[in-house]
């Protein structure tokens, strides 16, 4: 999928990942704004993709706890944003993945993944990493969150934000 943009207009995607059947109230303060909500899997329902459509439009992939095919998701997703080439994948199919482990695997200008739980922004080489953390009930004494992604000019960047509650 190849989604346009007006030239030097940036376009901001909401990265949300480990929801786990809760979205918790500050997710659509975080993401508001965002054109598209790209979730990297463990969803935990279709109540969850219902919730967030409200703030964007919303494409997600399977995790490990929702099982191959969940809901209809597919196990990846490979998308063009601004001329870049985004991966979206749950990380499970490589166990516990770490950035550059995802950028030898996969051939994209931005890998976003999840099942960690862990946050991360991280440049592999010229690839982005971001895993925008979990966002549904606090597990491994972890600090919920999400992420922004921006692309602008053939360039993407991703900022965490923490979510409270």
């Amino acid at each position: 999928m190849e989604w346009v943009t007006q030239r030097g207009t940036p376009v901001i995607i909401g990265l949300i990942s480990d929801t786990h059947g809760l979205v918790r109230p500050g997710v659509h303060t975080a993401l508001a704004g965002v054109e598209m909500i790209l979730h990297a899997g463990d969803v935990g329902g279709q109540e969850i993709l219902d919730e967030l459509s409200l703030t964007a439009p919303v494409r997600a992939v399977y995790g490990n706890t929702d099982g191959p095919g969940a809901l209809g998701l597919p196990a990846a997703l490979d998308l063009t944003v601004g001329g870049l080439r985004i991966h979206v994948s749950h990380g499970h199919e490589l166990g516990r993945p770490k950035p550059p482990v995802l950028a030898a695997v996969y051939d994209a200008d931005v890998i976003v993944y999840g099942h960690t739980h862990i946050q991360i922004v991280s440049r592999v080489g010229e690839t982005l990493v971001v895993n925008p953390g979990a966002a549904g009930p606090r597990r491994f004494d972890l600090s919920p969150s999400v992420a922004r992604l921006t692309i602008t000019g053939g360039t993407a960047f991703a900022e965490l934000i923490p979510l409270r509650g």
